[in-house]
């Protein structure tokens, strides 16, 4: 890898990427962490002052690069006794906003409102629910409750003037993915009592790094790592990491899937659970070890890889070390993608699916048409797959996961890993069975996240969308559409934007959470297939 991008990179050189007038209003990123650091005092003592003021809990309202990053955050480092806990809502579903709603106390509640473009219709339409369950309890001051995070002059921005208590802009020049030190993470973390001070100054040493030109830069390292193993024909790259610096796989997935994933190129991201799975890696394989000091578990992961399967370990002492790990896949993904003449900064196949739910949710489109099997369940397809039963159906789209390619499991469920170990079983089983890489997806989630890459990266998946009927409802003030129809629209439109780009697809739709079991029994069976 030459050397120049380096030296072009930290220049904020646009003309080191695929399309210079994109990448020109998206490197703000670059000497970010200098940006947090002047931030940093600010947030904390906004922070203090919340947890003087007795808040409890702070919702965040936000998807994909306004949510990942705080989730990560919140996850991974320890709150301060005494702050508020952080909730990241980066979902539509009626049952699990509800449940929300239902655990928490107006009066001791902040809403922070997520949204780089300001026209996000997850958050936006989660506002109105917030707003109006917050006027009812608290009336005038109600807005003294809500923050909103977007950049200058966005309509969230225009209407927090008038709505809000605090309103954070972020830098116009950074997009959502690359936005992991902007207020869109720091403000949040800060509230909880995150020490982002240290956050910042650790990010900005490996930033220095990340500059200097020999053999010691870690991006380039790592970058020349990835263009090495994709060269040689591996697109998967494996993300193993401690349990307690799990969630940074969340973000890492978006940040590659959604940077690579163009014009049928790209590298899939594959999370796997602590220690790995190896037995069930194949020649496409890459991976990537983020493993704390004393994580022997992980630490001999290298040693039960396939023989030649390149491996890239960082160690870390403590979770602070994430702010560093923020840059360096930063950095490393920008010239990887530059290299490989892949437009990094944008994201035109997750407008795709956008465009469907919006064309669905407007009655201009119909959401494509489902078969009633037994049991309650529902069921749609791309053209020529088997739906004269689920076992038959899921059997049917398995055949069409071939050597060098993978199937995503995009569940519309709720994060609750007493209902998904079982789902994240069978998919491992499917993946040891077949040598093949097994994703597990969350929606709403992944649409802003690997949906770009399903769709624009190379014709390998095979999808498999699971959804279970709500049961429940509630209206979204100021939309002519319910949570619940916004809920069903959102995977409807990305089984259709999958199938308009030829990928196998089947979307099942369960009568409730229960019946999960169902699809497990059908992964499981399909195994033996």
């Amino acid at each position: 890898m030459e050397m120049d991008a380096i030296a072009r990179l930290a220049a904020r050189d646009a003309t080191l990427f695929a399309d210079p007038g994109i990448a020109a209003e998206r490197l703000g990123w670059v000497g970010l962490p200098a940006a947090a650091s002047e931030t940093a005092a600010d947030f904390m003592a906004i922070g203090d002052s919340a947890a003087a003021a007795g808040m409890t809990d702070v919702v965040l309202l936000g998807m994909g690069g306004s949510s990942l990053a705080p989730l990560v955050l919140s996850r991974a480092l320890p709150r301060t006794a005494g702050h508020p806990v952080l909730h990241v809502l980066d979902t539509t579903s009626p049952q699990a906003v509800g449940a929300l709603l239902d655990s928490l106390d107006p009066a001791s509640t902040l809403v922070i409102v997520s949204s780089k473009s300001g026209t996000s219709i997850e958050p936006l339409s989660l506002h109105g629910i917030f707003r109006s369950w917050a006027v009812e309890a608290l009336g005038a001051t109600a807005p003294e409750h809500f923050i909103a995070i977007t950049d200058p002059g966005t309509p969230l921005d225009e209407l927090s003037v008038r709505e809000f208590g605090i309103t954070v802009h972020a830098p116009a020049d950074v997009g959502g993915r690359y936005a992991a030190l902007t207020p869109f993470a720091t403000f949040p973390a800060a509230l909880i009592g995150v020490d982002v001070e240290r956050l910042a100054t650790v990010a900005g040493e490996l930033e220095d790094s990340c500059r200097a030109a020999g053999d010691d830069n870690p991006a380039l390292a790592l970058a020349s790592w990835m263009a090495d193993a994709y060269a040689a024909g591996r697109d998967k790259l494996t993300i193993v990491c401690s349990r307690g610096l799990a969630p940074f796989g969340l973000w890492v997935e978006q940040l590659v899937a959604e940077s690579t994933g163009k014009g049928g190129r790209g590298i899939l991201p594959v999370l796997e659970t602590h220690p790995g799975l190896p037995d069930a890696h194949g020649a496409d394989r890459m991976t990537f070890v983020l493993r704390e000091t004393d994580d022997d578990a992980l630490a001999g992961l290298g040693a039960r890889l396939p023989e030649g399967e390149p491996v890239f370990e960082v160690v870390v002492d403590d979770a602070y070390a994430l702010g560093a790990e923020f840059v360096h896949w930063e950095w490393a993904v920008a010239l990887f993608s530059a290299v490989a003449g892949i437009e990094c900064f944008d994201q035109p196949d997750v407008e795709s699916a956008k465009a469907a739910t919006r064309a669905i949710l407007a009655k201009a489109e119909a959401a494509p048409s489902r078969t009633a099997l037994a049991s309650g369940v529902k069921v749609a397809a791309s053209p020529g797959i088997t739906l004269t039963g689920l076992q038959e159906a899921v059997d049917d789209l398995l055949t069409r996961v071939t050597a060098g390619g993978y199937l995503a499991v995009l569940a519309y469920l709720p994060e609750d890993e007493d209902l998904l170990a079982p789902l994240r079983a069978a998919c491992d089983a499917v993946s040891l069975a077949r040598d093949v890489p097994v994703t597990l997806e969350l929606g709403p989630r992944y649409l802003h996240s690997t949906g770009q890459l399903h769709k624009g990266g190379p014709a390998e998946g095979v999808f498999l969308v699971v959804t279970t009927a709500e049961g429940v409802d509630m209206p979204v003030p100021g939309q002519p559409f319910t949570l619940a129809e916004l809920h069903a629209a959102q995977p409807a439109g990305d089984v259709a934007a999958l199938a308009d780009r030829g990928r196998p697809v089947l979307a099942v739709e369960l009568p409730g959470t229960a019946d999960i079991a169902d699809v497990v029994a059908a992964l499981t069976c399909a195994v033996e297939a």
